[in-house]
């Protein structure tokens, strides 16, 4: 089971700053005036740049203080600034560094204690010395937002930019939800109401958030409009009677109306009326926390509390743990207490483990947001209530790590969005590693985070920490690998803070093990240049159609859909099957090891690169070996891609893309807007094509089943080198065009075979 989008994930075009806009997979929220705040997810296409200066830094960086000093330095001056990025409003609202040699600024990632009391949390009166999770501090609110950082607010908005930044989206968001209806009831097929629930949660955490700020009683009466319609006590219907209200038998929307609940039933606490509170209370008991009390012992609704290391343990356990802490002492059944006696073990059991030995969430990219906030809302709910997190941030020492996953797997070109990308995000954001960062000592992962166009909704209010200082990217390496077995991926860039900076990835990994989110895609790449997405992903199917989340074995009805076949991937199809779900990658990386310094400009030296190679032989059953490698060469200006294969069937090479394609002979020019990529075959084997064609299923694939119709990618073509069956090493070249760069700033590689690959076999 799993998690469903709504929507056809199809590509189209576009939105917004430049002219054309192509690559977009769907899953982006339609009202986006609606969710100013909500993650978009996976973004392929044209962006907007203006940060191109390649000027050395120079002896600025000499002359900075380091240490101490450097941190109070950039930590004294940050007010000053203000918010780093120039903008969030690019095309894959990715933060826009401004070009600057100012490395008093941008320093070492730190936490420096202030001096000033209006740029730090004060520390929280509450601290019991025998924590249990029944026994809750007495004052209000209990979860996320304890009173006394209620109280600081007003005097860190007024003196730090980013709480007055994030102060005022919130106030806009909320104005934007206030004049919009209630949410209407849709059950989406068998899949559930998540959408609904999630919106309704974004909608009272913002409306809760601007009542606290103000005490206009407008917000407290909206708040209560949207609960009591959700539970069906509005003026329009709002799904079934009974119990199954908030559709249980897909749990992963009573978790999310439940924590909605629990937020408006805490943070308004002492705003409601007697009747107001016991209406709340007895909704959230009925429909919330009877069923999921129920559900831990029911295998049907409660089958994620059974083994399962993914996102929806993680929500679930979250949403059940919210609700119990919000009602504990109000409740008399003794329900909250029983769910806090099986939630909290069982997220140590399961949902702290979705977190691979390397940091990667073990789904996909995009399911990291769903997991790790869910995990990030129920451990914050609990150091607020009880004063301890119960292990939910020790017992897997790797969590530490997750931040840093979703870092690397950020390029300049949004996601390495691989496999599903899930349903709308509404109030599901990357905010969780503002709460990591601080909890795990991580500044880089406050700091990243803090400029993403994410960051501004409520939890981040108080998550965040003032303290630190810094730049996220000053020390931080171009390249790292994730080499679990389970995941298996790297990720090589030429900057941080270039927005036109060369970014590449690729993955092997095996291909179960995913919670049946995963593509038969080993040897899978993406490629951004120029602001410019060139090899791209396709992301989910339909969630609805037959067999979608049957299993991931090999005869599995999700290997029927496009998106999800081995022919939907940028990666070698072999007589044009599928690959085999019990492959056993392996993979070798290196990197000259290239860190980024204080300043936004970076010049890197002909001799940085980087490359990862993996043996995907086991993922093919007509393959008697097959190696593919990546790398960045020429002071990673350039991308080769290599395949070293012996194939007994004919042999396809794919890269889908919304460039517009001309291909001439073994080489094909690709163009977006007015960027240009040059793609050329060296030492072109006998027998080699390159052809162009539309992203669809082949004629001769097995039928999908009876009634069922694949999603189309319209404005997607695929380009395809094709070779027949033999021995080959295959090398393709990408020359991204870049400005005022001569044919003479290019470099032809030599031919060196995939196992006698090293940092210097290219120079």
């Amino acid at each position: 089971m799993s998690d469903y989008d709504k929507e056809d994930a199809g590509l189209t075009s576009s939105r917004s700053r430049s002219t054309k806009r192509k690559w977009i997979w769907i899953g982006v929220p339609v009202a986006i005036v609606v969710i100013l705040a909500a993650v978009l997810g996976g973004v392929l296409g044209s962006r907007a740049h203006k940060n191109s200066s390649k000027s050395s830094s120079g002896s600025a960086a000499q002359a900075s203080p380091s240490g101490e000093a450097a941190a109070s330095q950039a930590a004294s001056i940050k007010e000053h600034i203000g918010l780093y990025p120039t903008g969030t409003d690019s095309q894959y609202l990715l933060p826009i560094y401004p070009s600057t040699t100012n490395t008093a600024a941008f320093t070492t990632p730190t936490f420096v204690p202030s001096n000033n009391a209006a740029l730090a949390w004060p520390k929280d009166p509450f601290q019991p010395s025998n924590p249990q999770p029944t026994s809750v501090r007495t004052d209000r609110p209990r979860i996320l937002a304890p009173s006394y950082k209620w109280e600081a607010l007003p005097n860190l908005i007024k003196n730090d930019p980013y709480f007055k930044f994030w102060n005022d989206t919130i106030f806009g968001n909320a104005t934007a939800y206030f004049s919009l209806p209630p949410v209407v009831y849709h059950l989406d097929g068998g899949s559930g109401i998540l959408d609904n629930a999630r919106e309704i949660k974004m909608r009272i955490k913002a409306f809760a958030y601007v009542y606290r700020m103000t005490n206009d009683t407008k917000w407290l009466d909206r708040t209560f409009t949207e609960l009591q319609n959700a539970a069906g006590n509005g003026t329009t219907p709002f799904g079934p009677d009974g119990q199954d209200k908030w559709n249980p038998t897909h749990f992963l929307d009573t978790a999310e109306f439940t924590a909605a609940f629990a937020i408006a039933y805490d943070w308004l606490y002492d705003a409601w009326s007697s009747d107001q509170r016991s209406a709340i209370l007895s909704s959230m008991m009925f429909y919330g926390l009877e069923p999921g009390l129920n559900a831990y012992s029911n295998t049907s609704t409660g089958w994620w509390a059974n083994n399962i290391e993914g996102n929806w343990n993680c929500v679930s356990n979250s949403g059940l743990t919210m609700g119990a802490l919000a009602v504990l002492g109000d409740d008399t059944s003794g329900t909250a207490e029983a769910i806090l006696g099986k939630s909290i073990p069982n997220a140590l059991t399961n949902c702290i483990f979705a977190v691979s030995s390397d940091g990667t969430w073990s789904e996909t990219a995009n399911y990291w947001y769903f997991g790790t906030t869910g995990l990030a809302e129920m451990t914050s709910s609990l150091l607020t209530a009880t004063g301890s997190d119960f292990g939910l941030l020790k017992n897997n020492p790797n969590l530490n790590k997750t931040g840093l996953y979703h870092m690397y797997v950020t390029g300049p070109g949004s996601l390495f969005a691989y496999g599903d990308h899930g349903p709308n995000k509404f109030s599901t954001t990357a905010n969780s590693i503002l709460f990591y960062g601080d909890q795990l000592q991580h500044p880089e992962y406050v700091l990243f985070q803090r400029d993403q166009h994410d960051a501004p909704e409520p939890n981040s209010m108080f998550w965040y920490n003032p303290e630190v200082s810094g730049a996220f990217w000053d020390g931080l390496p171009l390249d790292h690998v994730f080499d679990n077995s389970t995941d298996q991926w790297a990720s090589m860039r030429s900057s941080w803070t270039d927005e036109n900076a060369l970014y590449v990835a690729m993955k092997a990994g095996t291909l179960t093990g995913h919670q049946t989110h995963n593509d038969l895609d080993a040897g899978d790449f993406v490629i951004d240049a120029l602001g410019t997405r060139w090899a791209g992903e396709l992301g989910s199917g339909d969630y609805l159609s037959e067999g979608y989340f049957s299993s991931d074995a090999q005869d599995s009805q999700r290997w029927l859909y496009y998106r999800k076949r081995t022919e939907g991937q940028n990666t070698i199809l072999v007589n044009q099957d599928n690959q085999l779900v019990t492959a056993a990658p392996t993979v070798k990386f290196d990197s000259s090891g290239t860190q980024q310094g204080s300043s936004t400009v970076l010049d890197v030296s002909s001799d940085s690169t980087a490359y990862f190679t993996a043996d995907l032989t086991s993922a093919y059953g007509n393959v008697t070996s097959f190696k593919r490698g990546i790398r960045l060469i020429n002071g990673r200006k350039q991308v080769l891609l290599q395949d070293d294969i012996n194939a007994q069937g004919t042999i396809m090479w794919r890269m889908h893309t919304n460039a517009t394609v001309t291909v001439s002979g073994t080489s094909a020019t690709l163009k977006i807007d007015d960027k240009t990529v040059q793609l050329s075959i060296l030492n072109p084997p006998d027998g080699v094509t390159i052809t162009t064609g539309p992203a669809q299923r082949f004629d001769n694939d097995p039928p999908l089943p009876q009634g069922q119709v694949d999603q189309p990618n319209p404005g997607v073509t695929v380009v395809m080198i094709n070779l027949p069956a033999g021995t080959y090493s295959l090398q393709v070249l990408f020359n991204p065009q870049w400005p005022g760069a001569s044919s003479s700033d290019f470099v032809t590689p030599p031919s060196v075979p995939i196992d006698q690959w090293t940092l210097t076999s290219h120079n």
